[in-house]
């Protein structure tokens, strides 16, 4: 658990806008899946993993659940929690703080996952799980660093965990399962390497860092963190204000996702922008989709807009497209903005057409027929 005195302050992170949106976003969103951060070294990617977890609202937990479950939501109870319910009844709650997870690069798919003592179920007829990782970040932060150092099939083992919410573990006919949902964070320095394409692409958000380059910047950044260094307390009581206003802002829209609306133009948008990018497959649609309903969230309204589906782009696309514009030079929000509404002006006139087309071949059938 990380300690919010010891811990940067969020909103205290100068610049590095996008970074920061990216990781609110999927924490108002858990289901949009994760967040890859690029970026040279010393560009806040940690400082800022590691404010967010500090910043989020403590969550409850069932009393004794070394897996962190909800006691709201039966359904993904772990085994033990399910096996409790039905000899004691209901489960108490308590709160705990979101954790926060540091994933070290030599981890084995073992370490990640956890394991079933076989031995001990054989000859004992006892199950045993030795937890995970998984199970240490279950509602919390799971933070990766120079995740293209990590070995691939463990990789592979996370992001599958990710998407599911779960984590199944079976030996010999025995198996054990648990809910494995966090707020996923890999970094990396691209110098050292790159992700395969496979693996990127299962990453939902992507952003690109550099080191700010603006010296009133640079000089926010050396003097706000000599102050931190000097007396924590006093910066963190310099930050509360925004601080709270932030972590209430994440609660409320956490609250208003689900009930965030969208329209069949909106979904025309969002797959005339991928389709002319020649995004390869479906899933950058669907990010897309989940991070713009939750950017209306974050702004407290219920329906998105062609801006929130523009900012959902920014993130969604950059990991996903090398050989267009966009991967080349980048696009602003506000140009993404402007392409969207001409692509989607243009998928509706054809869409309109197509119909049209549909109807009169009908008629024609019809009219064969008479």
């Amino acid at each position: 658990m990380l300690s919010m005195l010891t811990t940067y302050p969020f909103t205290a992170i100068v610049g590095q806008k996008r970074m920061k949106r990216a990781l609110i976003l999927n924490a108002i969103d858990i289901r949009i899946g994760g967040v890859l951060i690029r970026g040279e070294r010393g560009t806040a990617k940690s400082t800022a993993a590691r404010s967010l977890a500090a910043l989020l609202p403590a969550v409850q937990v069932v009393d004794g659940c070394r897996f962190g479950c909800d006691p709201k939501h039966s359904v993904s109870w772990c085994t033990e929690c399910r096996e409790r319910a039905q000899t004691d009844g209901l489960l108490p709650p308590k709160e705990r703080p979101i954790p926060f997870i540091n994933l070290p690069v030599s981890a084995t798919e073992d370490r990640v996952v956890g394991t079933l003592d076989i031995e001990q179920a054989i000859q004992k007829g006892e199950r045993h799980f030795e937890a995970g990782v998984l199970a240490s970040a279950n509602r919390g932060l799971l933070y990766i660093d120079e995740v293209n150092l990590l070995d691939d099939h463990v990789v592979d083992v996370l992001l599958d965990s990710a998407a599911m919410g779960m984590n199944i573990v079976e030996r010999e006919g025995i198996s054990f399962s648990h809910p494995a949902r966090f707020i996923l964070v890999g970094t990396m320095n691209p110098e050292e390497g790159d992700l395969r394409p496979q693996l990127l692409d299962r990453f939902a958000l992507s952003v690109d860092i550099v080191g700010i380059r603006e010296a009133r910047e640079r000089v926010a950044i050396m003097e706000r963190h000599l102050a931190f260094e000097q007396d924590p307390d006093s910066f963190h009581a310099e930050w509360k204000k925004t601080e709270e206003t932030l972590s209430a802002q994440i609660v409320h829209a956490r609250t208003l996702v689900d009930k965030v609306t969208y329209t069949r133009r909106d979904l025309l948008s969002i797959a005339a922008l991928t389709s002319s990018l020649n995004v390869d497959g479906h899933r950058a649609d669907l990010v897309i989709l989940k991070a713009a309903r939750a950017q209306a969230a974050l702004d407290g309204r219920t329906k998105i807009n062609d801006m929130d589906i523009a900012l959902a782009a920014e993130l969604a696309l950059p990991h996903r497209v090398n050989s267009t514009p966009f991967g080349q030079a980048g696009m602003t929000p506000t140009q993404l903005q402007e392409r969207i509404e001409e692509l989607r002006d243009q998928a509706i006139a054809d869409e309109d057409e197509t119909q049209e087309n549909q109807k009169s071949d009908n008629e024609g059938g019809e009219e064969k027929k008479t």
